[in-house]
């Protein structure tokens, strides 16, 4: 039998970092890592480079039923940077500590990718086919990895109406009202666009000591300043109306529809959860403008870090461009779409099936993640992409600081249970 600990600490010991703009080469050496585990267990993987170096692999488990649709199970290899000098341990040295294992990607997501690997090592034989894809680059934008693959190799995905990956079903502790311990499994069915912008405007150049009321720089700084003093107005899609009513129910308190910010407030906890996702953002995160303190330019950038919910970004971006006015401009630097799949369904179903399985008084909620994974990749191909990287956490454990932070780990425990929690899924969805 496969040991999940052991086969998690070798992939986090692949040195993976993503630093971004094509600057990453170790996928390659995990690709194949994953490559000869499937091959291991009686796969036929099928090895890609989108770029060199740059490397995916796609394998398809069948199932026992053919006449059933497939399901896509997909992660990513990549990291993203860790200065070793901040660590209590080296980031690339898949160490067990005090009942954790610890390092880059520990939680982002080589822990899913090891429960996989894990599960079907073991000898899985899952209800139906599976596409199995761990892919390059989601860190960075994903060209070189899952948008790539949808792209140049759709025919591998034929058949899968359903998908799972990061970031979801994992334990989350939440106190009630009565002072019970709730354990909330939250299960992506939703995720914010990204429609990131660059703000550009046009002015006459001049000499910085006379007046000039065509400076590009105020007209910017003027159009960021409104940008970022608009407050979005609170929006419920769905999958967060489904996350408060069945959280507030849960939890034993009121929840009013139409006082989101005063249910927030009663869900205590919990509403960490679904904060960045009632709402729209623009976040300026980006400046350039001027070569010289004493000359006016007569261009002047800046990046805007967009998010949108699903159904919303027609009217959010007409709203932008009031708030620009007309001498700025925007163009997209990224722009994908909104994710969302259905609440109720018979994957949703399967899923809560699965955690109670392991955790009977699991509470199993939907909800939108505020971020973005390599589900806007899939997503266009018609498939339905959902949160689903189970894992058992205990509480007061801070795994939302985890992902992309200093001393990122995982439970041990937690990885086995993970491993318990995605065979029953496979094996009855």
């Amino acid at each position: 039998m496969a040991n999940v600990e052991s086969l998690c600490a070798q992939l986090l010991r692949f040195d993976t970092t993503n630093r971004g703009h094509g600057d990453a080469e170790g996928e390659r050496d995990a690709a194949e890592f994953v490559a000869g585990v499937l091959a291991g267990a009686g796969l036929e993987p099928v090895v890609l480079e989108s770029a060199p170096r740059r490397t995916n692999v796609v394998a398809r488990l069948p199932g026992a039923d053919p006449s059933l649709p497939a399901l896509l199970v997909q992660g990513h290899l990549d990291v993203v940077p860790a200065d070793a000098a901040d660590w209590t341990v080296p980031p690339f040295a898949g160490e067990v500590r005090d009942g954790f294992l610890w390092g880059r990607g520990a939680v982002d997501m080589k822990d899913f990718i090891a429960t996989v690997l894990t599960a079907v090592a073991d000898g899985l034989r899952p209800r139906r086919d599976l596409v199995l894809a761990f892919v390059a680059d989601e860190e960075d934008r994903g060209e070189y990895g899952a948008h790539w693959l949808a792209a140049e190799h759709r025919e591998l995905f034929d058949g899968c109406v359903a998908a799972i990956s990061e970031s979801g079903g994992y334990t989350y502790h939440v106190p009630a009202a009565d002072g019970r311990d709730v354990r909330l499994y939250p299960v992506g069915t939703a995720e914010r666009g990204t429609a990131h912008m660059r703000l550009t405007a046009r002015g006459r150049a001049g000499h910085a000591s006379r007046p000039n009321h065509e400076n590009a720089v105020v007209r910017l700084v003027g159009a960021l300043q409104r940008i970022a003093a608009h407050e979005w107005p609170v929006t419920l899609t769905p999958t967060v109306e489904a996350f408060l009513v069945r959280t507030g129910e849960a939890l034993g308190v009121e929840v009013d529809l139409s006082d989101v910010e005063g249910t927030m407030a009663r869900l205590g906890p919990a509403a960490k959860l679904v904060e960045p996702t009632i709402r729209n953002s623009t976040t300026p995160t980006m400046l350039d403008a001027g070569y010289k303190v004493n000359v006016i330019p007569s261009l002047a950038q800046a990046q805007i870090d967009t998010r949108t919910l699903p159904g919303t970004e027609k009217q959010l971006l007409e709203e932008i461009d009031e708030l620009l006015g007309p001498d700025i401009t925007r163009e997209f630097v990224a722009h994908q779409p909104a994710v969302q799949a259905p609440v109720d369904s018979p994957w949703f179903t399967a899923m809560a099936d699965a955690l109670r399985s392991q955790d009977p008084e699991a509470v199993v909620v939907p909800y939108c993640m505020g971020g973005g994974t390599d589900a806007k990749a899939f997503s266009p191909l018609g498939i339905a992409c959902y949160g689903f990287a189970p894992l058992w956490l205990p509480e007061g454990f801070p795994y939302r600081a985890m992902a992309h932070g200093v001393d990122e780990r995982v439970p041990l425990e937690g990885l086995h249970f993970g491993k318990r929690v995605l065979e029953h899924f496979l094996t009855h969805c």
